[in-house]
């Protein structure tokens, strides 16, 4: 069981399942399935990221007015994404004009929302991100280029290690697999029983 500090955890979908389930927690979580423009993009990025990015905006936002009226104090809630990091994307796809454009309306639309008293930054190297979207087989991303997972892992890097808002847990996961190992699972429950604050790092065996 963890504290009762945590009422409002972010990590990434397959984790904040498990999460869910295991903790009897709400869970917020994106579908990228629903975004009519997804496969488009990942065959011709310049022509589909503005187009992208503003239906996956207006989503978020979209759930997180939601969230506002849950009673977040008695059950636990957990997410898959944070909106604080939805320009990075915008930055890494969209031209300088394009880019603008989105920030403006990103700043018009973002919605005051609770902070998290958690992130869980699942930090992976490119080679670990294209064998699970390999696994995962989803028709829309079989044309991800290894170039684009680059440049993600760099931006993601970059947005966390300047990354304040919240308490944040940075994972290595390249040796880990909290879906099929339940073992792995447990490690990582049992980590978040121990944090304190701030940034805090979780390694295997460490």
């Amino acid at each position: 069981m963890l504290p009762d500090r945590y009422r409002y955890i972010v990590v990434k979908t397959s984790l904040a399942r498990l999460l869910s389930e295991r903790l009897n927690g709400h869970s917020l979580l994106e579908n990228p399935g629903a975004n009519p423009f997804l496969p488009l993009f990942y065959q011709d990025i310049p022509r589909y990221a503005l187009s992208t990015q503003l239906f996956f905006l207006f989503h978020r936002v979209t759930q997180l007015q939601g969230l506002a009226q849950l009673d977040m104090f008695n059950k636990l809630t957990i997410a898959d994404f944070i909106l604080d990091k939805d320009p990075l994307f915008a930055r890494l796809t969209l031209n300088d004009d394009e880019f603008r454009l989105y920030h403006e309306i990103y700043r018009h639309v973002h919605p005051q929302s609770p902070r998290p008293d958690l992130v869980i930054y699942l930090q992976a190297s490119v080679d670990t991100l294209i064998e699970r979207v390999r696994r995962r087989g989803q028709p829309y991303e079989k044309n991800i280029s290894e170039h684009y997972l680059e440049r993600l892992v760099e931006s993601y890097s970059r947005f966390f290690y300047h990354y304040e808002m919240a308490p944040l847990l940075i994972v290595n996961s390249d040796n880990l697999n909290f879906v099929d190992e339940p073992r792995d699972f447990d490690l990582l429950l049992e980590r978040l029983t121990q944090i304190r604050g701030g940034r805090e790092f979780f390694n295997l065996g460490t």
